[in-house]
């Protein structure tokens, strides 16, 4: 790349190393899966916001994910798409850093939204007669002014420590662009970058699943205490679709950043950097509404309305 393209901060992201004839394949299929991601979680959004029975605690919370399932995937999913078409995916530095700051934004507010969505399952089975003094709207929304502002600082503390170094290079080793792959394009000391980085993501993994284990942890001894039917059915019911979601997420993110410190697993770490968003954010919305029992009748309704319109179309004509 010549100096007068360097001077203008325009970037080279590794990208997706594919063989001519997987590229329509890989892009169809890629297509497909954001077309689903964008369709069952603004689905959803729009029937928790549409249906008056849905406005409780557990559903306005699960619109935060939708919404950063969807921020999260439209942030790299088209551009990748793009990019299988390129053979040079340039990209400029502030929109690398915008994509960078993004994608972060959507690791971190998925922990902290699981992690308030576990404690709304607490109060739920732990404390019911309280439920809904403590779940208020006010709470709701408290919540998740706390889950996308905590997000907001930490991922934006993350990205200043980077902003600060000057660069030296221009490939971005990495299919888009993400804090790690942004502080590898300068020369000088990185350390502070690697320890809060280091440290940044190790108080997330751990706290988040400390949080979750706590709660789980108090929510099972309350089951075997109380020994109820009831009390084990609704606990089943609303915590086994949490509980999957926070196991695939944690999972996925894990093993993307373990493929990310070892360079040996290039071809690992890129598809573990794109499922990481595109798994979670299709099957979250699927595994809820399997899972809840409102959600669940809701949408079963609106399909037989569907089939019956249809019927009335077909005999029309």
């Amino acid at each position: 790349m010549d100096n007068t393209t360097f001077a203008l901060n325009i970037l080279q992201l590794e990208g997706v190393d594919l063989a001519p004839q997987f590229v329509y394949p890989v892009f169809f299929t890629l297509l497909v899966t954001y077309i689903l991601t964008m369709i069952t979680n603004t689905g959803l959004i729009i029937l928790i916001a549409v249906e008056r029975s849905l406005h409780q605690p557990m559903y306005l919370l699960f619109c935060n994910l939708s919404f950063n399932d969807i921020m999260g995937n439209t942030n790299i999913l088209p551009r990748m798409m793009m990019d299988l078409f390129s053979t040079e995916k340039y990209i400029g530095y502030v929109e690398c850093v915008t994509q960078a700051f993004c994608s972060h934004t959507f690791v971190v507010a998925a922990h902290v939204i699981l992690m308030i969505m576990a404690f709304d399952r607490y109060v739920a089975i732990c404390n019911p007669l309280r439920y809904t003094s403590i779940m208020t709207t006010r709470m709701v929304v408290k919540l998740s002014v706390y889950a996308w502002g905590s997000t907001l600082i930490m991922v934006t503390i993350l990205l200043s420590l980077t902003l600060r170094l000057t660069r030296c290079r221009s490939f971005v080793l990495n299919v888009y662009c993400d804090n790690v792959s942004l502080f590898k394009l300068s020369c000088e000391d990185v350390s502070i970058n690697n320890i809060y980085g280091l440290v940044y993501t190790v108080f997330i993994c751990c706290f988040s699943l400390l949080s979750v284990g706590i709660t789980y942890f108090k929510i099972v001894t309350i089951c075997f205490t109380k020994k109820s039917k009831e009390l084990n059915n609704k606990a089943l019911q609303t915590c086994a679709s949490h509980l999957v979601l926070y196991t695939i997420m944690f999972w996925f993110g894990f093993l993307s950043i373990v493929f990310h410190r070892i360079q040996n697993f290039s071809a690992y770490r890129k598809l573990m950097a794109i499922l990481f968003h595109v798994v979670p954010a299709n099957l979250n919305p699927i595994i809820y509404a399997l899972q809840t029992k409102e959600l669940k009748n809701k949408i079963k309704k609106i399909f037989h309305s569907c089939k019956r319109v249809l019927k009335l179309c077909c005999s029309k004509l």
